[in-house]
C-alpha cells in the first residue's frame, strides 16, 4: 500500500483533492472531449467526489492538453500564467521525448486544488483506444500517486477487449476518499490506515 506513495526520493507524500473537479479538454474533437470527461465522472463517482460546472478560482480545474509537438504548448493563450517555466518545462519534456507530464497545485491544507496534463500523440499514445488513455489519465489525477506508482503496471487491465481500473486500485481510491481521512498526509502510517478500510475478500 505505501509504495503507491512513496516517491523515488523515499518521501511518502499523498494527496487527493480538496475541492469539486470541473474538468476541461483541448486539442481533442469533440466526440472524444465526451470520452474523457465520461471516464472523469466514472473515477470521481468511485471514489466518492463531486465535480461542478465552474471553479471559482481557475473556472476549470482539471485541464487536459493534447498537442503534437510540446512546442505547441507555448502558443497557448495564458498557460504561461498557469504554469510557471514552461519554457523550461517543454524543453525538458522535448529533451527526454515524453509523451505525457502532469502537475499538480495544491490549496493551503496540501490538499489538490488543480492538475494540468499534457499527452503528446506519439505513435505510441495514437494507438492507445480514447477510451483506455481517457481511463488510464483520469485514474493517474484523481489521487497525488507517487512518481513510481505504476512503472511496473498499469492500473488498467484489459478485459474482453476493454480497459477497467484493477480492483485493488479502486479500492486504494475509494479508501483514500473515505471521509474520516486526511486529504494530505506525509507519514506512511497513513498507509495502515489506508489498507484497514479495505474490504479483504472473504
Amino acid at each position: 500500500m505505501a509504495s503507491y506513495f512513496t516517491r523515488s526520493d523515499g518521501a511518502y507524500v499523498f494527496a487527493r483533492w480538496g475541492r469539486p473537479i470541473v474538468p476541461v479538454v483541448f486539442g481533442m474533437q469533440d466526440a472524444t472531449l465526451s470520452v474523457f470527461k465520461g471516464a472523469i465522472e466514472a473515477v470521481v463517482a468511485l471514489a466518492g467526489h463531486k465535480m461542478a460546472e465552474t471553479d471559482p478560482e481557475l473556472g476549470a480545474n482539471l485541464m487536459v492538453f493534447f498537442c503534437r509537438d510540446w512546442s505547441e504548448l507555448e502558443d497557448v493563450p495564458h498557460l504561461d500564467s498557469l504554469v510557471p517555466d514552461l519554457k523550461p518545462l517543454v524543453a525538458r519534456l522535448q529533451g527526454a521525448d515524453a509523451n505525457q507530464y502532469r502537475i499538480f497545485r495544491f490549496d493551503d491544507a496540501r490538499a489538490i486544488r488543480a492538475a494540468f496534463v499534457f499527452l503528446r500523440m506519439d505513435d505510441h499514445l495514437a494507438a492507445v483506444p480514447a477510451e483506455t488513455l481517457a481511463l488510464s489519465q483520469a485514474v493517474q489525477t484523481i489521487l497525488l500517486w507517487s512518481d513510481r506508482a505504476f512503472m511496473d503496471g498499469s492500473p488498467l487491465a484489459v478485459i474482453k477487449g476493454n480497459a477497467v481500473l484493477r480492483p485493488e486500485v479502486a479500492d486504494v481510491i475509494r479508501a483514500a476518499y473515505d471521509p474520516v481521512m486526511p486529504s494530505f498526509a506525509d507519514d506512511p502510517s497513513h498507509a495502515m490506515r489506508l489498507a484497514a478500510r479495505i474490504r479483504v475478500p472473504s
